[in-house]
């Protein structure tokens, strides 16, 4: 039995390729290879979607969460509030600065930073005097946004700035405001898997800050000043080559239609699944970018039921096996089992079916009647 892709890029080449070849051949014939205008353009681009924020490309996902910490000065002594089921590098970005980062268990429905642990984790490092809290850094998680609301409330209380880690939320929104709007800056990636991905590696920062802006454009660049040899700041290196912005500029053009078959796509899966298994929730008033369908699979059948669908040629994904607290690399945090509770369930729970915007409703059918079979006994 043949078996299917769990995101099909394949396909979405197909469906983009007599924009991107000559977008491509572009850059190749001009050789401008690192900074090429293309980037400027893509830039330009990337800040229209959004709204009008400014948009700085970087070389990755990463970078994009680690710049800002550097402009704001994290280090030493410094606590960073981060939730505790996603992807180490929104935990790994404080660390490498020679922060502490701080892990705040999630809401089990949205599977994003639960507000009110937020407020009590930093309450706690304030009594304890260790650390100095320093900021917040959400994640928008399988493409949903945070309750940015209720998170910001928790973080004005202590006049903590927001990081917003769009890598899989770029494209959602919460009302008529695209992610990318809502902190004092935002981070996406375009590694190939994600909503709007390249070839490659690649990032971006977001901010309505002109001076943060500005400072990172420096700090990508080697902490650049007014010429290439002269050095404002200690910075490093992270810019985004030109053929992966060509890429971006093409597939930004077929994205707004992306994401509209994501969401035919989302409903699709919660009519075919709503009666089987506990189907991903987004709230009224938000849309998500669906990076990832999630659905949780309870009473410790999960990867049994992973196995069964991998024997009908149907690819699954775990995010997350670990809560990012009983990580190895942060065991001498002193993290124990218990301390975020929703995470490690969901740790235990959640599986990930294919999910891309060319997703026909015969595969969705072939994958729901095989986690049906999957889930019998």
């Amino acid at each position: 039995m043949d078996t299917l892709p769990f995101i099909d890029l394949k396909r979405q080449l197909e469906a983009i390729r007599g924009d991107l070849e000559p977008r491509l051949a572009k850059v190749l014939a001009s050789a401008a290879f690192i900074q090429g205008p293309e980037v400027k353009e893509l830039e330009e681009a990337l800040s229209a979607f959004t709204g009008g924020t400014e948009a700085v490309s970087c070389a990755n996902g990463t970078d994009a969460l680690t710049l800002p910490l550097l402009a704001w000065g994290a280090g030493p002594g410094d606590a960073v509030f981060c939730p505790a089921f996603t992807f180490i590098a929104t935990a790994e970005v404080a660390s490498l600065r020679g922060a502490s980062p701080v892990f705040v268990d999630v809401d089990p429905v949205t599977f994003n930073m639960d507000a009110a642990d937020l407020g009590r984790k930093i309450e706690k490092v304030k009594a304890g005097g260790a650390l100095r809290p320093f900021c917040v850094v959400t994640v928008d998680l399988f493409g949903l946004p945070a309750d940015y609301a209720a998170i910001k409330k928790a973080a004005d209380a202590f006049s903590l700035p927001i990081l917003e880690d769009a890598a899989q939320g770029f494209g959602g929104a919460i009302g008529q405001v695209r992610a990318g709007n809502f902190g004092a800056a935002a981070a996406t990636s375009f590694f190939p898997a994600k909503p709007l991905g390249c070839y490659g590696d690649g990032g971006a920062v977001f901010t309505r800050d002109p001076s943060l802006a500005s400072a990172l454009r420096s700090l990508r660049v080697h902490g650049a000043g007014a010429d290439r040899y002269e050095h404002a700041r200690v910075g490093m290196n992270s810019r985004l080559d030109t053929l992966q912005a060509a890429v971006l500029l093409a597939k930004l053009k077929a994205f707004p239609a992306e994401l509209a078959s994501r969401q035919r796509a989302a409903a699709r899966y919660a009519e075919l699944l709503g009666d089987a298994v506990e189907t991903p929730v987004v709230p009224d008033g938000f849309y998500s970018a669906w990076a990832q369908y999630t659905v949780k699979i309870p009473g410790g059948r999960r990867d049994l039921v992973q196995a069964r669908l991998k024997e009908r040629g149907i690819p699954s994904m775990i995010y997350y096996p670990r809560p990012l607290h009983l990580q190895p690399a942060y065991l001498p945090l002193g993290g124990r089992p218990g301390d975020c509770p929703a995470a490690e369930r969901l740790c235990a729970e959640a599986l990930s079916l294919p999910m891309h915007p060319y997703l026909d409703d015969e595969t969705q059918v072939r994958v729901a009647e095989a986690l049906r079979d999957a889930l019998k006994g």
